[in-house]
């Protein structure tokens, strides 16, 4: 099992990656960045479940109120939150906001890497 976690928080890290950078490589949001925002959050949310699920065969008490659990939640509801707030703008088709909405992106992307390095270093 774990090998599969890890395999897809690594496909959420490549997803979730492509999406943001693209988006500020390019300088404005456009529906495919969007497509790489959910499919990062699924395949994390994968991920994280798996993870989840053996950790809870361990000690769930000691799983829920480490710092990687703590930062790994917050990043998912980020991530979710990102992605729907991309679907807004895109929906709105406010150009303003579709030609900044990188930095929020970027913003998210760097709080997802919190959990991504601790879980890579200290799991």
């Amino acid at each position: 099992m774990l090998l599969f976690a890890i395999i897809f928080i690594t496909l959420a890290l490549i997803s979730y990656s492509i999406g943001v950078w693209s988006e500020k490589i390019q300088g404005k949001l456009k529906v495919w960045h969007l497509m790489f925002f959910y499919l990062g959050l699924v395949f994390d949310v994968a991920g994280t479940s798996i993870m989840g699920s053996m950790a809870g065969k361990i000690d769930i008490i000691k799983f829920i109120l480490d710092f990687h659990s703590i930062t790994g939640v917050i990043a998912i509801i980020l991530m979710f939150v990102h992605a729907f707030w991309a679907t807004i703008v895109l929906i709105k088709k406010d150009d303003v906001m579709i030609k900044n909405f990188h930095k929020f992106s970027l913003t998210v992307w760097v709080i997802w890497l919190i959990p991504f390095v601790t879980g890579a270093i200290f799991k």
